[in-house]
């Protein structure tokens, strides 16, 4: 199906994230580590066009990673990462809504956070 250089090239890019992802404070390279492991994993039976599509959001991904954790940068503007513009989100199918959702809620909750929260919605359920 794939060619051996098409192989070569998704696996440099696989190794390059989890590379570049090194620079990333701990909570963010554990969530960009799993969220890249999945989706590589998702995307191994994708057809060609799929795959081109993939490839280059991922080595765009890995470009913005790498040029926001440049000591440099860093040092200019603590923020890592870039605002999601909107009008792309008429763009994307139900799954992709469902995953950005997710991504969300896994970035928004600090865990400690997330028995706090149980907790308010109890307290909310019981208060009359």
């Amino acid at each position: 199906m794939f060619t051996t250089q098409h192989v070569s090239r998704v696996r440099r890019l696989y190794k390059l994230i989890f590379r570049v992802h090194r620079a990333l404070p701990p909570e963010l390279r554990v969530l960009g580590n799993n969220y890249a492991r999945d989706e590589f994993k998702r995307h191994k039976t994708c057809s060609t066009e799929e795959a081109k599509i993939f490839l280059n959001e991922w080595t765009d991904y890995a470009i913005n990673i790498a040029k926001q954790t440049k000591p440099l940068n860093q040092a200019r503007n603590k923020d890592i990462g870039k605002y999601l513009d909107p009008n792309l989100l008429d763009y994307m199918t139900d799954e992709q809504l469902v995953q950005l959702y997710e991504l969300h809620k896994a970035t928004s909750l600090d865990p400690d956070d997330e028995t706090s929260a149980e907790n308010f919605n109890n307290e909310k359920q019981t208060k009359p």
